[in-house]
């Protein structure tokens, strides 16, 4: 039986991996902006001079550094509601609980890793911007905004794509708990048409397109950053 793409093109088969790509991408989305958000807390946790804070700050990202994403997400889909009173657990569960937990894994996962990068590509800058940073009026968040975060951000881009790249591709494990992203959607295909090479060659299309879309997103911005510092 050769290849046949002209039936997974039609109804329902092409509705089920729209769906399944709008998904995906939506996870996605969510989970860079929240990974980011949350690692640049993290990092400013961990250099603000507060032994407290530091303290929180590197328990988080040792714990979720350590620990596989696989038992995270299962973690938050079972484990954690199962600790909350039976009302709470049947309101989760009834109105789309799975796509929040999905990306609550990955927003939290992923943070843990984003913050070491941003926080390697601080370190790599002279104390000596800060100070005058410091000097000129600025306090310590406004030094870290406007002065420090900008370079750290475009010298931890190399290890940021890569990170971004894998939040893409770690958005097919929340297939365990019921999310109906890409990879479900091309596994149901395939179940209902008998087409696996076809149904999970989208899959890979899809995966592929968007770890080159994200490269190119984050080159552009970087060379952007480069000219307007030369300019």
């Amino acid at each position: 039986m050769g290849l046949d793409f002209s039936t997974i093109l039609r109804e329902p088969y092409s509705t089920w991996l729209l769906d399944g790509i709008r998904v995906t991408l939506q996870l996605t989305g969510v989970a860079i902006l929240g990974s980011t958000a949350l690692a640049l807390v993290l990092v400013l946790m961990r250099m603000s001079g507060s032994k407290v804070l530091e303290k929180i700050s590197q328990v988080f990202v040792h714990f979720f550094r350590n620990t596989p994403f696989p038992v995270q997400i299962l973690f938050w889909y079972f484990g954690f509601p199962a600790i909350l009173p039976r009302s709470v657990q049947a309101f989760l569960y009834r109105g789309g609980f799975e796509f929040t937990a999905a990306a609550f894994a990955l927003v939290l996962y992923s943070g843990a890793y984003i913050a070491e990068h941003f926080r390697s590509g601080i370190v790599s800058i002279p104390k000596s911007q800060m100070e005058s940073a410091l000097s000129s009026g600025l306090t310590y968040l406004q030094s870290m905004r406007y002065v420090i975060l900008p370079q750290a951000f475009r010298i931890s881009l190399p290890p940021l794509i890569s990170e971004y790249l894998s939040i893409a591709k770690n958005s097919s494990v929340a297939m365990t708990i019921g999310v109906a992203e890409i990879t479900a959607m091309s596994r149901r295909v395939e179940s209902y048409s008998f087409r696996a090479f076809e149904a999970f060659f989208v899959a890979s299309a899809v995966y592929l397109t968007l770890s080159l879309l994200t490269s190119l997103i984050l080159n552009w911005y970087n060379k952007r950053f480069l000219a307007a510092q030369h300019s």
